[in-house]
């Protein structure tokens, strides 16, 4: 059993052994640069950076979005189960009661985000 994953071993140390050689040759025989305060500042298309770069965006935002994303996942989950609808009843009820359960705790889980101001913008 060995033998059938030595080659991947192999080529596993040859590529870190090249990294390994690639990085430490770098260091040793690449030209060393001075820093500077000119070297630090970002660069803006050939103008002078003045100001904050990019303006902050609220967390909530971040949240309005995620949340956005979660439930318009789920919405693809419903679509699917909704196509096979037909078939999986003549199987069994029991599709009916899973995807009722399903959206049940979507519906909890909105109420949820609704209660803790997850969509609420004033605050």
């Amino acid at each position: 059993m060995l033998n059938e994953y030595l080659a991947a071993f192999i080529q596993t140390l040859a590529a870190i052994g090249f990294a390994g050689i690639a990085l430490g040759l770098s260091v040793l025989l690449g030209k060393k640069g001075k820093d500077s305060k000119i070297k630090q500042t970002p660069y803006e298309c050939g103008m002078l950076p003045i100001g904050e770069g990019a303006p902050r965006f609220s967390v909530k935002f971040y949240l309005v979005a995620m949340l956005f994303v979660l439930f318009d996942i789920e919405v693809v989950f419903m679509y699917t189960w909704a196509v096979q609808f037909k078939d999986l009843m003549q199987e069994s009820s029991m599709a009916l009661v899973s995807m009722a359960s399903f959206v049940t705790l979507l519906t909890v889980a909105y109420v949820y985000a609704l209660k803790k101001g997850a969509l609420s913008w004033n605050s």
